[in-house]
């Protein structure tokens, strides 16, 4: 999910093809297994769970999917055993790029990885060649449902986040990192419709493509990035030309 235009990309996601879906459904049931390994399948009592759950509702996963997704994760039969590993490099024009993966296959993962930065026009880089480039933020994302700014603003700083922003019917809650689980459950509790509530990498700057050549050979690599099963997350600090949604 990229840099600096998150929402847009989740309602594109939502939008696409069954087969985009699906695969909007595998990253997501990866997240809910290891979530469930590491703090059980009860919801009441695992908080981040609880928020994979409204992710995954969010993103049009019915509801027996990630039913199945906890019960496997949570019965003894399930051998899948998920890692998380991060990569980071340069896109053309020295775009600095992110990759937040969650897989049971280090080498196969690492291969495709470092494929798509060399085909088009990138590479792979080491751990903490362009991380120090970006800083952790808590974000939480949540339906508006007819608010006006004041009692946004109320409600965010009651809930314990530390700003808020407006993207057309929807309101970014920006929180430390630390509390994106407690501020989304305050949030909950006040009635709002949570769409994501995670931990987001947000570059300190952008860098802008002017080659159109240049422009299609990034959109592909993030393109490939975002379409592999194995990657959760894409940031980058490339500062993305505005579509029409």
């Amino acid at each position: 999910m990229s840099g600096h235009s998150k929402w847009s990309t989740i309602k594109r996601k939502k939008e696409a093809t069954d087969g985009a879906r699906a695969k909007v459904f595998t990253k997501i049931g990866r997240e809910i297994m290891v979530c469930v390994k590491e703090g059980g399948p009860d919801p009441a009592a695992n908080a981040k769970l609880r928020d994979l759950i409204q992710k995954a509702k969010s993103n049009n996963v019915p509801n027996d999917n990630i039913d199945r997704v906890i019960k496997k994760a949570a019965g003894e039969g399930d051998k899948n055993n998920y890692e998380n590993y991060v990569y980071e490099g340069y896109g053309v024009n020295g775009v600095a790029v992110i990759v937040d993966c969650l897989t049971d296959n280090k080498n196969r993962t690492a291969g495709n990885i470092r494929h798509y930065f060399d085909k088009f026009g990138g590479n792979l880089g080491t751990t903490g060649c362009v991380s120090f480039m970006f800083s952790a933020r808590g974000s939480i994302y949540a339906e508006i449902d007819g608010k006006d700014e004041d009692k946004l603003m109320e409600d965010c700083f009651e809930a314990g986040a530390e700003d808020f922003s407006i993207e057309e019917d929807t309101v970014l809650f920006i929180a430390n990192p630390n509390d994106v689980t407690n501020v989304s459950t305050a949030l909950t509790n006040m009635g709002y419709k949570i769409l994501s509530a995670e931990v987001e990498q947000i570059p300190a700057t952008y860098t802008t493509i002017d080659d159109p050549e240049a422009v299609k050979k990034m959109e592909l690599l993030l393109e490939k990035l975002e379409d592999d099963d194995d990657v959760q997350n894409v940031y980058h600090n490339w500062d993305m030309p505005q579509t029409e949604e």
